[in-house]
Formats: C-alpha cells, sequence, structure tokens
C-alpha cells in the first residue's frame, strides 16, 4: 500500500521563463475575456510585469524545494495534457499512460519563435533521459480499467519527439536532475469533442488514488498537476472558483466549472481537478496566484502554483 505524500499544482506556461520585458510580445488573441480588471493599464505597465514576473520566479523556486525535501519518493504520478505532441486529431483518446521505460526531453521542431527561443534559454540543463515508472504505469492502466475508465496505452513516443511539455516542465524548472521515475497521464483537455468533463477529470483523480492505495510496488508517491490557470484571455473569475473549489475542499465548485470557459489553455485547469480528486481531502497550500496580464484585450497567462 503506498501513501500520497504530497500533491503539487503547477503552471507551465511559457510566460514562466520568458523575460518579463518580452511579455507583451508573445502571441496574442483577438477573444475578450468576460472579465476586465478595472486597473488593467497599471497591470500592463513594466513595472507591473518586472514584480510578477519575479513573484512567478520565487513561486516556482518554493514549488521545486518543496518537492526536492520530500524525501524516499519511489514514484511521480503526473496529470497533463497532450497538444499534438504524441497524438493528433487521427488519434486522440481522451486518456492516455505512456508505460515504457524511460523518455528523452524534446522541443517538437516546427515550434519556433522569438520568445520560444527566450524560454529555452531559461530551462534549467537537464539530462538526456529520465526513468518512467513503467511497472506501475502498467498497473495503473490496469487499475483504471477495472474502475471502468477506458486507457490508452502506449510504450513508445512518436519518434524525435519527446515527453509532452507538461510533463518535461518538472526537468526544465522545478527539478531538473529528479532520478525518480513518473508516470504520465494524458488528458485530451484541449481538443473537442472528446474532453473529460470536470466530474469525470476528478473521478479519474479519485480512481488513481484508489489504485495507488493499493499498489504494493512502493510506499511514498506524489502527485503533480501540470498546466493551467486560464490562458491565452484571462478568466479570474473562473481561476477564482478552481482555488475555492480546493481551499473549501468543495467538489462541486469543481465539478461546476463552465465547461465553455475550459477551452484552450484555459482547459489544463482540468488536470487540477484531477490532482484535487487524488488528493481529496488535503488541504492545499496556496503558494502564489499571478493574473500576468500582458497585452490589450487582456490576454496572458493567470498562473497558480500550490502544494
Amino acid at each position: 500500500m503506498a501513501d500520497i505524500v504530497l500533491g503539487i499544482a503547477t503552471s507551465h506556461t511559457p510566460q514562466i521563463s520568458v523575460p518579463w520585458q518580452e511579455w507583451p510580445n508573445m502571441s496574442q488573441n483577438e477573444q475578450v475575456s468576460s472579465y476586465v480588471p478595472p486597473d488593467l493599464e497599471e497591470q500592463l505597465k513594466p513595472k507591473t510585469h518586472e514584480r510578477r514576473h519575479a513573484a512567478v520566479q520565487a513561486a516556482i523556486k518554493t514549488l521545486g524545494r518543496v518537492l526536492r525535501e520530500t524525501e524516499d519518493l519511489d514514484a511521480i504520478v503526473m496529470y497533463g495534457d497532450d497538444q499534438h505532441e504524441q497524438f493528433n486529431d487521427e488519434n486522440m483518446p481522451a486518456l492516455a499512460i505512456y508505460h515504457g521505460d524511460d523518455f528523452s526531453l524534446k522541443r517538437q521542431r516546427s515550434l519556433r519563435g522569438r520568445w520560444l527561443e527566450l524560454e529555452e534559454a531559461n530551462w534549467e540543463k537537464t539530462h538526456e533521459e529520465y526513468p518512467n515508472a513503467s511497472g506501475l504505469a502498467k498497473y495503473l492502466v490496469s487499475s483504471l480499467t477495472d474502475q471502468e475508465f477506458e486507457i490508452t496505452r502506449c510504450n513508445a513516443l512518436r519518434e524525435g519527439i519527446g515527453i509532452g511539455h507538461a510533463f518535461s516542465f518538472l526537468y526544465r524548472r522545478l527539478w531538473p536532475e529528479c532520478n525518480v521515475p513518473i508516470v504520465p497521464i494524458m488528458m485530451n483537455t484541449y481538443y473537442p469533442p472528446n474532453q473529460p468533463t470536470p466530474r469525470r477529470a476528478f473521478r479519474l483523480g479519485q480512481a488513481v488514488r484508489n489504485a495507488l492505495q493499493q499498489w504494493d510496488g512502493g510506499k511514498r508517491v506524489a502527485v503533480i498537476a501540470s498546466g493551467g490557470l486560464s490562458h491565452i484571455v484571462i478568466e479570474e473569475k473562473v481561476d477564482e472558483q478552481v482555488l475555492d473549489g480546493l481551499r473549501r475542499q468543495d467538489p462541486e465548485l469543481l465539478w461546476t466549472l463552465p465547461r465553455e470557459k475550459l477551452r484552450g489553455g484555459t482547459s489544463e485547469i482540468l488536470n487540477w481537478v484531477a490532482l484535487a480528486g487524488t488528493l481529496w481531502p488535503k488541504e492545499m497550500t496556496l503558494v502564489d496566484y499571478i493574473p500576468g496580464y500582458r497585452s490589450r484585450p487582456t490576454t496572458g497567462c493567470a498562473m497558480g502554483f500550490a502544494y
């Protein structure tokens, strides 16, 4: 029987690693948020960008420290989304688990641009390969199937492409020397029509918890949700509902998140919801919530960091 000894939720947006001076130059979106802060002009000033970028770096350091100081981890289970890295519209499972032995970190060659290059320049130095918890991954596939979740399994990654960005963030910013094997659980948060509902994501988390509590292959497991919060259009009210649901340990607030808002990058909130199901009812410590507005009309990334 394994104990779930730590949960971490973190944004993984490139805006975390891109220098604050470049925030206004990052890709923009013509959509307008349903919420516009009354002090938007103040939000877009360089001094605000500088202050918030510093807060982001401090939050990342805190999460990295908490993770490294959690001793004797046997595995890390990660919830993340796949953005046409392993899957595309020819084959887009709602849920998939990679159960190979190891993986590399690579960026798709098609993804280039000034701000992407700036992001990469601020990544930590990483190893060529990292271990995957193959045995636990296979066990989770079996256990989740028994709990009536339809799981796609894969033991190889696409040629020339490493593990997806949601999972590589662990090494590029939080813990580059990590040698604890992980299990990547890939949820299709991005691409309709087979995105899990918030309730389904929460129940997935509960099923993972049930499985881990019966796993005899290790004693101490951490769980990480990678992605979110609202972006490219910032929706602070949606983010507030997520954080309130976690603070108040109220699953109804998570189940009733507006699905019409869970589109694009904002859909990665579902990874946080799955994490909540796994850890319920452990208390959340919010390190910081940072709405990083970068341009008109209210585009940017609202970044959240919690454990």
